[in-house]
C-alpha cells in the first residue's frame, strides 16, 4: 500500500469518526422538518436510578381465589395479570420480576408522576362475589355465585346512559353459565348483590349485566365517581390475581436527582476516557494514537448498539458495564501493543514485529472476552433487574471491544505501516543498546528470509 492511500484512508476515517460522533452526542432539530434527533447516547434508555421514578416491593401469599396450591406459579401468574393492568394504565415500560420465592419488584422509570397511590392500591386487593343471596357468607360461599376466581378482565367504565361511573368486570368463558342464570335473576326482576372486600352489598339490575357478553357493570355505595372507580379498577383486579400482594418497600427517586446523577456519571467517564488516552499516547505515541482512534470507533459502535438493542436500559450499574466494557477496548489495544514492543525488542524488524504482534495476542484478546461474554450471559439469565442491565450491557460492550482490539485496530496498523515503518522512536519502540549495535553491525533476515 503506497503512502498516498494510505493518507486518503485516514483522511476519510477521520471524516467518518467526526460524523460519529456528531451522530453520538449531538442533539439538534433537523431542518426543514419537524424531526429532532438527538443522538445515540441521548436515545439511550434510562433506568430508575437516572431517569427517576418508582420502585416498590410485595410479599405474596396464596390468595383465596387461586387455582393452584403452587406459590411459585401463583407467583408467575401474578406478574403476567401485573403486566396486563399496568400495560392498560399506561405504564407499559413497567419492570416486573420476581424475586426470591415470596416477592414481586415493580420498577418504573422515567416518569414524572408519582404513583405510590397506584402501588399503594395494588397491595390493597379486595375479592368480589355476585349472587342473588343477600345474606351471603363470603368466608362460607355457596349458591351460584361468581368471584375474583372467574374474573378475565376490569377496566373502569360508565352506565349504559353515561350518568354515573363504576367498574366493568368481564368474566371467563368457563363461567358463561353462572353469569347467565344470575342475569336471567336480574331480568326476572331480582336483585343480585356484589360484594366488594369490606364494602356493603351493592344492588344490581338487570341494566348492570351487559348484553350478548359475560360483562357486568358494578357501581353503587363507595364506587360512584372517576377516582372511586379507578381505585376499585385496581383492587378488583388485584384481587383476581393467585397471589395477595402486601405491600412491603417502596422508594422514590426524582427525576432531577436522576439526571444529577446521570451527569456526574457521565462527566466521570468522560474523564477516565480522556486519561486512559492520554497515557496511550504517552506510552505508545503514534500506535496509541491509533489506539484513541479505535477507542472512538468503539464508543460510536456501543452507543449506536446500546440504543438499537432491545431490553437495554441504562442504570448505575449498566454504567460500570459501560466502564468495564471501555476497559476490556483499552486493555485489548495494549496486549497488542505490548507484544509489538517485545518483537521489536528482540532484533525484528516494525513491519515484522506488528505481524507478530498482532499474531501472539490473538488468544490472550478472545480469552478474556469469551470470558466476559460468558460471564454476561449467565448474569443475564440469573440476575435481578438491576444485574441483568449490567450483564447486557456488559455482554454488548465485550463483543463490540473483542472487534474493535481485532479488527479494528490491526486495519489501522495496516494502513499506519506505509507512513512510518522504519522510525521506531515514532512508536515508541525501544532495543537495549547492546542489542541495537549488535544489530547495526551486521545484515538482519526476518522470519521470510527477507533484508
Amino acid at each position: 500500500m503506497s503512502k498516498k492511500r494510505s493518507i486518503w484512508k485516514f483522511s476519510i476515517l477521520a471524516i467518518l469518526v467526526a460524523l460519529g460522533l456528531v451522530l453520538t452526542f449531538a442533539s439538534f432539530n433537523v431542518a426543514g422538518t419537524v424531526y429532532h434527533y438527538n443522538g445515540f447516547v441521548n436515545s439511550i434508555p434510562l433506568g430508575l436510578d437516572l431517569s427517576g421514578g418508582t420502585a416498590v416491593t410485595y410479599d405474596a401469599s396464596l390468595s383465596n381465589v387461586s387455582v393452584t396450591d403452587d406459590l411459585d406459579s401463583a407467583v408467575l401468574s401474578t406478574i403476567s395479570g401485573l403486566n396486563s393492568m399496568l400495560y392498560n394504565y399506561g405504564l407499559s415500560d413497567a419492570i416486573i420480576e420476581k424475586q426470591g420465592s415470596d416477592k414481586i419488584r415493580i420498577e418504573i422509570s422515567n416518569q414524572e408522576n408519582d404513583f405510590t397511590d397506584l402501588f399503594e392500591l395494588i397491595g390493597e386487593p379486595v375479592s368480589l362475589y355476585l349472587s342473588s343471596n343477600q345474606n351471603f357468607d363470603i368466608a362460607n360461599p355457596t349458591g351460584d355465585y361468581l368471584s375474583s376466581k372467574d374474573i378475565s378482565n376490569v377496566y373502569v367504565s360508565t352506565s349504559s346512559d353515561g350518568s354515573s361511573y363504576g367498574v366493568a368486570v368481564e368474566f371467563k368463558s368457563s363461567a358463561k353459565e353462572k353469569f347467565t342464570k344470575l342475569s336471567n335473576q336480574a331480568s326476572n326482576s331480582s336483585t343480585i348483590y356484589a360484594y366488594v372486600g369490606e364494602e356493603s352489598a351493592i344492588s344490581l339490575s338487570s341494566d348492570n349485566f351487559i348484553d350478548d357478553t359475560t360483562t357486568a357493570f358494578i357501581s353503587g355505595g363507595s364506587i360512584t365517581t372517576s377516582s372511586s372507580s379507578a381505585e376499585y379498577f385496581i383492587r378488583i383486579t388485584s384481587g383476581s390475581y393467585s397471589a395477595d400482594l402486601s405491600l412491603s418497600q417502596i422508594s422514590v427517586v426524582s427525576a432531577s436527582l436522576g439526571k444529577d446523577t446521570l451527569m456526574l456519571s457521565a462527566i466521570a467517564l468522560g474523564v477516565v476516557a480522556f486519561l486512559v488516552m492520554l497515557l496511550l499516547l504517552i506510552r505508545y505515541r503514534e500506535l496509541g494514537l491509533l489506539a484513541c482512534f479505535t477507542l472512538v470507533i468503539f464508543t460510536v459502535l456501543f452507543a449506536f448498539f446500546l440504543m438499537a438493542v432491545p431490553f437495554v436500559k441504562m442504570s448505575l450499574p449498566g454504567l460500570a458495564g459501560v466502564l468495564i466494557a471501555f476497559a476490556l477496548a483499552t486493555i485489548g489495544n495494549v496486549i497488542i501493543f505490548e507484544r509489538i514492543r517485545s518483537e521489536y525488542a528482540s532484533g525484528r524488524k516494525i513491519p515484522l514485529s506488528t505481524k507478530n504482534g498482532f499474531k501472539k495476542s490473538l488468544w490472550p484478546i478472545l480469552d478474556i472476552h469469551i470470558v466476559t461474554v460468558i460471564s454476561s450471559i449467565l448474569l443475564y439469565i440469573l440476575g435481578t433487574v438491576a444485574i441483568k442491565e449490567f450483564g447486557m450491557i456488559l455482554l454488548i460492550g465485550s463483543i463490540i471491544s473483542a472487534f474493535c482490539s481485532l479488527v479494528v485496530t490491526r486495519l489501522l496498523v495496516k494502513w499506519y505501516l506505509p507512513l512510518n515503518s522504519t522510525n521506531a522512536k515514532r512508536m515508541n519502540l525501544i532495543r537495549s543498546k547492546a542489542l541495537s549495535n549488535e544489530l547495526s553491525g551486521e545484515t538482519f533476515l526476518d522470519e521470510g528470509g527477507e533484508k
